[in-house]
């Protein structure tokens, strides 16, 4: 019997990065509709490099999906109606700051998604979407950022939890001085 969820099992790429696609704004869009549909309180924002026009990275929607204070629990039960699944492997996020992984069949194509569940308003939010914002407008940001991710590659780095700690140093480095301004 087919799966009634919309999401499916995570497929994850590893570490990898490909070339932008730009068909993943659309189905990040459509993975969107699909949360508000299931819990209108949540409030969804797409960031990571597939938010970002022409930024190459691991293919990943990344979602940050922002709960009011106290209502954690909900927002982690509308993802698991949805198909959603708890990140496994060797570290994954604490349950009080969860990441839910799945996949989107879109025009074809298997998109996978990680949706970090965040509180609104927390500062961990602001800044995910603050470093999008700024990849979006500034293109020697966002090259040097593509340009970092294959270096890693470049060193030998496989694991894809190392290859995230790794690239995470250029992100803080980035959000640092965005923040000094």
């Amino acid at each position: 019997m087919p799966n009634p969820k919309p999401i499916g099992p995570h497929n994850h790429p590893g570490a990898v990065c490909i070339p932008y696609d730009p068909l993943a704004p659309e189905a990040a869009r459509e993975v969107i509709r699909l949360i508000a549909a299931r819990d209108s309180s949540l409030t969804v924002e797409h960031v990571g490099s597939t938010a970002v026009p022409g930024c190459d990275g691991k293919g990943v929607l990344d979602l940050l999906v922002m709960y009011e204070p106290g209502a954690l629990e909900r927002a982690k039960e509308a993802l698991a109606d949805l198909g959603f699944q708890r990140q496994t492997g060797r570290d994954p996020w604490p349950e009080d700051r969860p990441m839910r992984v799945g996949s989107l069949a879109f025009e074809g194509r298997l998109f996978p998604i990680h949706a970090h569940v965040i509180a609104r308003g927390s500062d961990e939010a602001s800044e995910l979407m603050r470093f999008r914002d700024r990849l979006r407008a500034d293109p020697e940001l966002r090259n040097a950022y593509a340009a970092r991710k294959r270096e890693i590659l470049k060193m030998g780095i496989a694991d894809s939890l190392e290859y995230s700690i790794i690239k995470g140093s250029f992100v803080r480095d980035a959000l640092e001085k965005i923040t000094r301004g």
